[in-house]
């Protein structure tokens, strides 16, 4: 992905993450504010040197692409984020990610939900392209095992990971928030095109 494309691909991104932030100040009922989030392509293994300890325990949400861009979307929620959320929405001051309760998965579910719509709604408001998704699905697992998900799944497409990182500014607090896209190359071509920033 050449510098313009990277840039298309960076409005959108502000586009989107200025959706999902509306929308989670709505649901907290507290302002929520993101900067410009960072786009970088990198293979598996410099994006666990990036984020840090894969043995570290997350939460991801997981949601499958279909239409004209095919892929996955994937939102990786760590601990001081969570924590901040969960106070908020039910008073819990620290909690153990491994034992979560199911209204507090289905809370941390519905923010993954939100982030990712926002991003693909931005992506097909700009662009006209179609893109369906799945139900979402989270998973509390290793940073590791979750990362690994989609680069086992669409292996026969790519080895690569769009990453949308950002700080959310929540309470006082910078929250790092990420978004992971793993597009198949053929929806990728398509969606460049329709920006106007094909090859």
């Amino acid at each position: 992905m050449n510098l313009l494309q990277r840039d298309a691909v960076r409005e959108v991104g502000s586009i989107g993450t200025a959706h999902a932030v509306t929308a989670l100040s709505q649901l907290l009922g507290e302002t929520v504010t993101m900067g410009v989030p960072d786009i970088h392509i990198l293979g598996y293994n410099e994006i666990i040197r990036r984020m840090g300890n894969p043995e570290e325990t997350v939460a991801g949400i997981m949601v499958h692409m279909s239409g004209e861009l095919k892929g996955m979307m994937l939102c990786i929620q760590r601990k001081a984020l969570i924590n901040a959320v969960l106070e908020r929405m039910f008073g819990e001051a620290e909690v153990e990610i491994p034992r979560l309760e199911e209204i507090q998965r289905s809370a941390l579910l519905e923010i993954g939900n939100i982030m990712i719509s926002s991003y693909i709604n931005a992506i097909s408001d700009l662009s006209g392209i179609t893109i369906e998704l799945s139900v979402p699905v989270l998973s509390v697992n290793m940073l590791g095992g979750i990362l690994s998900v989609p680069m086992v799944e669409l292996a026969y497409q790519t080895n690569k990971l769009m990453t949308i990182e950002g700080n959310l500014i929540y309470g006082g607090m910078k929250l790092e928030s990420n978004l992971f896209m793993v597009p198949e190359v053929e929806g990728l071509s398509c969606l460049l095109d329709r920006m106007g920033v094909g090859n």
